[in-house]
């Protein structure tokens, strides 16, 4: 163990140093009952894991099925302990590494998706700025005012975090963001 770092009961100090995190998406099924997402993200919090992204919804209404998409990042060793966890509690009826799924199937990253809405303030070529560049990200506006605008954008993290970075010196004043939908690619369901 490297000893500037202190262990801290995380799991994140019980692997091998030669083990580098990875960012991976899993999708998990579950029972749509009370309790269950407390469940699941206690199992995170209690063994030391992080999330970096969460979003739930109903899935399949007729049989109370709930879709949970978490994104973390870990050695493979530990992401492996997240599945195998997982896939021992009684509501979860499966556990899909998105991200494991696409490389094997030819892939390189699952189809990931989030949405954001970005409140920007602003007057005069601020605004004009603003509306120009919110129109090349593709952000349509969902309220606006003669002082302010609130922008509606979808697309990767990635370009979510781009259009924002962007905003700043125009007059960000808030954002909120859903987290990350995914879905694996190809013809297979979950």
């Amino acid at each position: 163990m490297n000893t500037d770092k202190l262990p801290s009961g995380s799991a994140y100090f019980i692997v091998k140093e030669s083990e580098t995190p990875e960012t991976h998406t899993l999708s998990v099924l579950v029972d749509n009952e009370p309790g269950v997402l407390a469940r699941v993200i206690g199992l995170f919090s209690g063994r030391g894991y992080n999330i970096d992204s969460l979003t739930v919804s109903e899935t399949q209404h007729e049989r109370h099925i709930s879709r949970i998409t978490i994104v973390t990042t870990g050695t493979p060793h530990v992401l492996e302990q997240i599945k195998a966890q997982l896939e021992r509690m009684v509501p979860v009826h499966k556990v899909l590494d998105l991200t494991t799924y696409s490389v094997e199937a030819g892939f390189d990253k699952p189809l990931e998706r989030e949405l954001a809405m970005v409140k920007v303030s602003g007057t005069g070529e601020k605004r004009v700025e603003a509306l120009r560049l919110a129109e090349a990200f593709r952000a349509q506006v969902v309220d606006a005012n003669i002082e302010h605008f609130v922008f509606e954008i979808t697309g990767r993290s990635s370009k979510i975090e781009q259009f924002i970075s962007i905003m700043k010196p125009l007059g960000l004043v808030g954002v909120c963001r859903t987290g990350i939908a995914a879905m694996n690619r190809g013809p297979k369901g979950m």
